[in-house]
């Protein structure tokens, strides 16, 4: 973290640096300096959270800090690569209090020493925006054994982790349109469960995380490989409170986004490889469809079994 005035100095040394890994340097200088575990190959990647768009603005500061980690431990997780550090730029509001840093760099603590990683450098701005929120993390995978969003084959399954749609009914709940009595899917949309230790390196063709709806990052996989998924609503995986929520919101669950989940297609051979590995990770999989050739799109069965109709397949940006 660079090129700051004195007073972020001292912010950076109360609440960052006592973050800092091997090869951070303590957060004194411009850039970390690290090697890869000797064999294994740089996994990158970066995402942005900004208030009232990725969080709420009173979301509490710890589960903010902890959610902006996990969203990148879950695209690590699937590639099948394992943490190593991050990189993170915080932009906050001028007089943003000194206990809101406190208890954002609290949260980091914690999950840091839940999945061994550590904070290698960043910076921090002021913006007359709201906060927005950067990480870059780093990770490894054996040579070759990244998993990619195209590869997909026809006859290869379509599996989930968990359970979909939870997320996204979360955000419902934080806005006051859907009841929430055991705290359930606030929790699920506030705290993802980034799936790192599932060891799916040599099971799945394709894959990535669901994190802009089940239908619209399936259709992502379905472009990269030049495929149809068929899915069956039925079959996806839905928590007892999602199912409480009722059947009106099942189209919420699909496109909703926000679950962090993995989406994977997996060829038939492959699917003991996949329950042994998710059993001995202690995570839950199912098949909901399967890719076939033809035009890269999504169908969805409903409960039915008839084709059922979506308003969008997801979350966009633009």
């Amino acid at each position: 973290m660079s090129d700051v005035l004195p007073a972020e100095f001292a912010l950076i040394a109360r609440h960052f640096r006592p973050l800092a890994g091997p090869g951070a340097f303590d957060l004194r200088d411009d850039a970390a300096v690290l090697a890869p575990p000797p064999g294994r190959e740089l996994v990158l990647t970066v995402d942005a959270m900004v208030a009232g768009v990725h969080f709420l603005p009173d979301d509490p500061p710890d589960l903010i800090g902890r959610k902006l980690l996990r969203v990148n431990l879950s695209d690590l997780a699937a590639k099948g690569a394992m943490p190593i550090g991050y990189l993170m730029t915080v932009s906050t509001p001028r007089g943003t209090p000194d206990a809101w840093f406190a208890g954002f760099a609290a949260g980091l603590a914690q999950d840091q020493h839940e999945y061994g990683v550590a904070l290698l450098g960043g910076d921090t701005t002021s913006t007359p925006g709201p906060i927005s929120l950067s990480l870059t993390i780093l990770g490894h995978v054996a040579p070759g054994q990244a998993v990619h969003r195209w590869g997909a084959k026809p006859g290869d399954g379509v599996w989930v982790t968990g359970t979909i749609g939870d997320g996204a009914l979360g955000l419902a709940v934080a806005r006051g349109k859907l009841p929430d009595p055991t705290g359930h899917l606030l929790s699920r949309y506030r705290l993802p469960q980034p799936r790192v230790g599932l060891a799916i390196c040599g099971i799945p063709s394709a894959g990535m995380d669901v994190s802009d709806g089940l239908v619209q990052d399936l259709g992502h996989i379905c472009r990269a490989s030049d495929l149809t998924a068929e899915i069956d609503a039925k079959l996806v995986p839905l928590s007892n409170p999602a199912r409480q929520a009722g059947p009106e919101w099942l189209a919420t669950c699909l496109t909703g986004g926000d679950d962090y989940e993995l989406l994977l297609a997996v060829p038939p051979d492959h699917q003991v490889a996949l329950l042994g590995a998710a059993q001995e990770a202690g995570i839950a999989v199912t098949r909901i469809g399967s890719f076939r050739s033809g035009p890269p799109q999504v169908m969805v069965r409903g409960p039915d079994g008839e084709p059922m109709s979506l308003a969008t397949g997801g979350w966009s940006h633009f």
